[in-house]
This record gives C-alpha cells, sequence and structure tokens, in this order.
C-alpha cells in the first residue's frame, strides 16, 4: 500500500547523488575506496569514538561485537525483552544464550535495577539497547557491568547522535553497533557501523568483516571470517547523509515538540525524554493505553484508512517462538500491547503532523482539539 504519510521515508538530495555519481566514475563501486574511509573516520569523531568499522548492515556489527570479544558457545549476554530481534539472533549465531531483562518503565529501555540478578558466572557482556531514541541509563549499567568484569555493546541502531548526561550514545561500550538501513535516522540504504577505541579490537573486527584475511598478507586467512564489508557506493549515500545529522535530529526533535504540543492533555501517554536524556524520537512512540474498542489495533487501522501509516511496537522477544519463555515481564508486554509509533520521517510536514493529529483525534478520543 502507498501511504499519503508514510512512517519514514530517507531525505535523499543532490549531495547524494553527487557522490553516488562520483563513485561510479572511479570504479570503485565495492568494498573499497574513499567514501567508505570517510564515513568511518567522520562518523567516529561525530559519536565520539576513535575508531569506525563500516559493516553490511547492522546486524553483522552486532555479529561481529560478539565474535570479535570472543562470546562463544555456553556464554550468557544479557539484553532487553523489548527490542529488534536481531539484537538475541546474534548472540545464538555466537552459539551463547541472550538473558533478557524487562524494560523501565518510565523510558522503555533495558531496567538496570533487574540486571544484577541475571548475571551468572556464564555472563560475559551486557547488551544495553537504546530504544526508539531514548538513551538507556547508562552509569548504573557501568558499574554493574565493572562489579562483574562484563563487556558492554551498545545497539544503538535506533540512536544515532542521541546523548547521556551530555555524552552520546555509542562512546560507552566497549564496541557499539549502529544500524544505517533505510528508516533510520541516516541511511546508507543497508549498512551498519562498529565503534570502538581499542586499536586492537579495531583491527580484528576490520580482520573478521573481510573474510579473516591479513591485512598484511593478501589472501592469507588466520581465521574464519565473514563477508560483512560495505560498498563504496553505500558509503557515499551515507557520508552525504552524514553532513547533515545534525540537521535531521534537529528536524526530528521540531516533530516531536509538535507531536507533544498538539497532544497535550490527552489520554495518550507520550513519549519519555528523561532529564539526563537527549531523545532523538527514530520514531515517535507513543501508547494508546486501553484495552477496549479504542484500542491501539483500532487506531491503527484507522490511521492505516486514511493513507497514514504507523508501526506497532516490537514483541517482546520472550512471546516469540525462537525465544519464548513462561516468565512475565511485564513492563515489556504492556508497552508492545499499546506502543505505536506514528510517521517520524524528516520530510514531515507541519500540515503532515496537524492532519495525523486531527485523525488521531477521530478514532481515539483525545479530549483535544486541533
Amino acid at each position: 500500500m502507498n501511504f499519503k504519510i508514510p512512517v519514514a521515508e530517507p531525505d535523499i538530495d543532490q549531495e547524494e547523488l553527487n557522490n553516488v555519481i562520483e563513485a561510479l566514475k572511479s570504479g570503485w563501486i565495492s568494498s573499497k575506496g574513499r567514501f567508505i574511509i570517510d564515513l568511518e573516520e567522520q562518523f567516529a569523531h561525530f559519536s565520539n569514538a576513535k575508531f569506525g568499522i563500516a559493516t553490511s548492515n547492522g546486524t553483522a556489527a552486532l555479529h561481529l561485537a560478539l565474535e570479535a570479544l570472543d562470546i562463544k558457545p555456553g556464554d550468557e549476554v544479557i539484553i532487553p525483552s523489548l527490542t529488534f530481534i536481531a539484537s538475541a539472533n546474534v548472540v545464538k549465531y555466537v552459539g551463547a544464550h541472550p538473558v533478557f531483562v524487562d524494560s523501565h518503565p518510565d523510558y522503555w529501555c533495558i531496567d538496570p535495577e533487574k540486571i544484577e540478578e541475571k548475571i551468572t558466572d556464564k555472563t560475559r557482556a551486557i547488551m544495553p539497547v537504546h530504544l526508539y531514541g531514548h538513551p538507556c541509563d547508562m552509569d548504573p549499567i557501568l558499574r554493574i557491568a565493572k562489579k562483574h568484569n562484563l563487556f558492554i555493546i551498545e545497539d544503538c541502531a535506533e540512536a544515532h547522535g542521541a546523548e547521556y548526561r551530555g555524552k552520546k550514545v555509542g562512546s560507552f561500550g566497549i564496541i557499539n553497533c549502529f544500524s544505517f538501513y533505510g528508516n533510520k535516522i541516516i541511511t546508507t540504504g543497508e549498512g551498519g557501523m562498529c565503534l570502538t577505541d581499542d586499536p586492537d579490537l579495531s583491527e580484528k573486527l576490520r580482520v573478521l568483516r573481510d573474510h579473516g584475511m591479513s591485512s598484511n598478507k593478501r589472501y592469507w586467512h588466520d581465521v574464519i571470517g565473514f563477508n560483512y564489508r560495505m560498498t563504496n557506493i553505500q558509503a557515499a549515500i551515507g557520508l552525504a547523509q552524514l553532513s547533515k545529522i545534525d540537521l535531521f535530529i534537529e528536524k526530528k526533535r521540531q516533530i516531536a515538540r509538535l507531536y507533544n504540543k498538539l497532544l497535550q492533555g490527552s489520554a495518550l501517554e507520550l513519549p519519555p525524554e528523561m532529564s539526563w536524556a537527549k531523545n532523538v524520537y527514530w520514531m515517535y512512540s507513543i501508547l494508546v493505553n486501553s484495552d477496549g474498542p479504542l484500542n491501539r489495533e483500532y487506531v491503527a487501522k484507522g490511521l492505516c484508512d486514511s493513507g497514514i501509516d504507523t508501526r506497532p511496537f516490537f514483541y517482546p522477544l520472550t512471546v516469540l517462538p525462537p525465544y519464548k519463555e513462561t516468565v512475565a515481564y511485564p513492563v515489556a508486554e504492556r508497552l508492545s500491547c499499546q506502543g505505536l509509533n506514528l510517521p517520524s520521517g524528516v520530510k514531515l510536514s507541519t500540515e503532515n503532523i496537524v492532519e495525523i493529529v486531527s485523525k488521531l483525534k477521530l478514532y481515539y478520543n483525545l479530549g483535544i482539539y486541533v
């Protein structure tokens, strides 16, 4: 279905086209070329990290991080129950076991107070996910990791430029991973990035993403690696996108401010922004907290019928067949049942947002007027 107002769409203009043309004319269209090097360096600088390692997608970045840290079969990695399934799948890729933690009711990311009870002698890492653009509460997570000698791998796929106490996400863990999928704050179509401050890990990540090939001896492979390389064409798009990332983030925050203003006083629960956080509102995420006929599905269908695209929140991983548990995760389960992502792309106009809120009023008794 072609929506009049999509939930997200990339903002691509002449700068991206010029870069792609340059990459094509250079002949470097695969996994070598100046755009890859520039994107790695400039995105690392943007995120206050020393090294960037571009990858074919965000899932590959997470998988490489676990491989580089030698997470092995039998190990355990703590992740939130409420996240996209890739966060758990990569743990299984290396033969380890994902251990789930419920969400915090105030800001929807992993609840630090519930992490320590899940730590065992098999735990090797914690993977906090900065959900829908809001950062995790990193200080207690860092203290727990230090106390138990655990790695932190940040999953920043949805939170480019988000900040925790004035410091950008992607600069807290030993390896931190981003996605540049088409609906992310900046995009390369498909693509991702690992960031680290450790030069040895940086080199290891580069070797692993390129079939395990030695960086000094072509076609010599000391280890089994992967084909997780980004192309120069993808990086050409990404570098143009990166030049506009501050504008994109400010536009996302402007969109959120307008939604907040128009929805103020309604029965909907609006997205959080804690005092210690800068939310980049990858998605403008609301809770339709009703179990009656005016529930999330009714509202989403009404908006769909009006040509307005939405997305439900992720399912808790613990209700999905590969990871199903009998243990309850009540916060994650409530968020999943009530959560709805409204159109959030940077190309939204004020008129678009007014129309979206007007339709919300039509399909849900907001008690406001636009």
